[in-house]
């Protein structure tokens, strides 16, 4: 893969997506948006890999839409507004829907869509000096493509104080409604995030996206005999199924399990 706005590195069984254009603080356009699309549906599909950690180069996570972009936006018909949209609706979701557990390195300052980025990854952490914002209704916007994953990530009373006010929070609120799953200091983020990608690998490839899938679908549901049985068919499932197995035998006889061979 040869992409211009991002890097991609591999260590062992985990792959890291790195935005890189800290000269306009990580902004995504038209192609950063394809390209993200791009690395994540082909990631999702390799086999050994375990793990994606989605990074940024310089001392914005992402500042949003880039500018040249917005420009070239506001002359857009409603259907090319519409269409162009759905491109960053496809990229959240293909990050969303990713097979593989996302963890996001937030290491500066994160806005408007690029909480959405964040949103749609699996654990984030989080400097303590990144400042959060949802700035869309400054500009007369609203965060419309982002928020089915920033709803999801911070609820729905937070969404409702921060799509409205637009005001900046600092990591310890990001942490406190939820957002963020650590907060860490800056030279201590590199540690943290390799701590969770190896709790990640060290587990059951196959249980590890069941339990991603598990969470979507259950979450929100209501408490009844369809879900009782989708649920015990889930894990009368995943019992049967051969890293079920090995597991279980590997936990009896006090050995490690093949896949950490």
């Amino acid at each position: 893969m040869s992409f211009t706005t991002l890097t991609i590195s591999r260590e062992g069984k985990v792959a890291t997506v790195t935005l890189n254009r800290p000269d306009v603080r990580n902004a995504f356009n038209e192609t950063t948006i394809a390209e993200i699309t791009q690395a994540f549906g082909d990631l999702g599909a390799e086999a050994d890999l375990r793990a994606i950690v989605l990074a940024a180069n310089g001392p914005a996570f992402c500042a949003g839409a880039d500018l040249n972009w917005m420009k070239k936006m506001a002359g857009y018909t409603h259907a090319e507004n519409h269409a162009d949209a759905l491109q960053l609706a496809e990229m959240l979701r293909t990050i969303y829907l990713c097979p593989k557990p996302v963890v996001a390195k937030v290491q500066g300052d994160c806005y408007a869509g690029g909480m959405g980025l964040v949103s749609a990854c699996d654990i984030i952490v989080a400097v303590d000096q990144a400042n959060f914002c949802l700035s869309e209704v400054k500009l007369g916007l609203i965060p419309a493509t982002i928020s089915p994953y920033v709803i999801k990530a911070m609820g729905e009373n937070a969404s409702r104080r921060y799509f409205l006010t637009a005001e900046r929070f600092g990591a310890q609120e990001a942490l406190r409604i939820g957002f963020a799953h650590e907060v860490v200091a800056a030279d201590a983020l590199d540690a943290k995030v390799a701590e969770i990608v190896k709790a990640l690998v060290n587990n059951s490839p196959n249980a590890v996206q069941q339990a991603k899938v598990l969470v979507r679908d259950v979450v929100g549901q209501t408490v009844n005999d369809a879900l009782l049985a989708d649920t015990a068919e889930r894990i009368a499932h995943i019992r049967a199924s051969e890293q079920g197995r090995e597991g279980v035998a590997s936990f009896l006889e006090k050995r490690k399990p093949s896949w950490l061979n």
